[in-house]
């Protein structure tokens, strides 16, 4: 599987567990659900967001190597 891939993956995976969040929310709204958001979860998607722009840069950077070599 291609660095593409697998960062095209992992954001997917990481907006169906957002999206699995929101709706969980909507029945759990007290202050461990509000805790729970804030020490785990925006921690993750925080570190998603950065790994899929290094990933990306990444990709790019395999790209022109790659190109350079050929």
């Amino acid at each position: 599987m291609s660095l593409n891939a697998n960062r095209t993956r992992l954001a997917a995976l990481t907006k169906a567990l957002s999206n699995d969040w929101k709706q969980t929310k909507e029945s759990w709204r007290d202050a461990k659900a509000q805790e729970f958001e804030q020490r785990y979860l925006q921690e993750l998607f925080d570190g998603v967001d950065t790994a899929v722009a290094v990933m990306d840069q990444l990709d790019k950077l395999l790209n022109k190597i790659k190109t350079d070599c050929e």
